[in-house]
């Protein structure tokens, strides 16, 4: 058993960041070997914070219907729900960090903005 969803979002944050640690991305890579497909390789592939999160929202939805065919007896069960919970916390730690990125570019807008006021350019 394995956390697809949370490998694929490794390797899309390790995209998004430029994260060059070769071990991390192999380690990540051979956990998804024969399960790069649909949402978890787009994850995997993302290259941008809203691309991460539109294709872990797609990752979530197939994660809580393959729990919803499983029956409740099935050894698997609750690994699968508690695979859900962790994703469910990751998809809320990755909207966090879009939210900082987001608090940090408006940031730099007031900053800038503020510099022109305190030394105005003539043009």
């Amino acid at each position: 058993m394995s956390c697809y969803e949370l490998e694929a979002l490794r390797l899309g944050l390790m995209n998004v960041l430029g994260t060059v640690d070769r071990s991390a991305r192999e380690h990540a890579e051979s956990e998804l070997e024969g399960h790069l497909e649909g949402p978890i390789e787009a994850l995997a592939e993302a290259e941008t914070f809203s691309a991460v999160e539109r294709h872990l929202d797609a990752a979530l939805v197939d994660l809580e219907e393959e729990i919803a065919r499983t029956p409740s007896d099935d050894p698997e069960y609750d690994y699968l729900r508690g695979r859900l919970v962790a994703v469910r916390d990751a998809e809320r730690a990755v909207s966090r960090l879009t939210d900082q990125g987001e608090d940090v570019l408006g940031g730099l807008g007031d900053a800038h903005d503020v510099l022109h006021e305190t030394f105005p350019v003539d043009e």
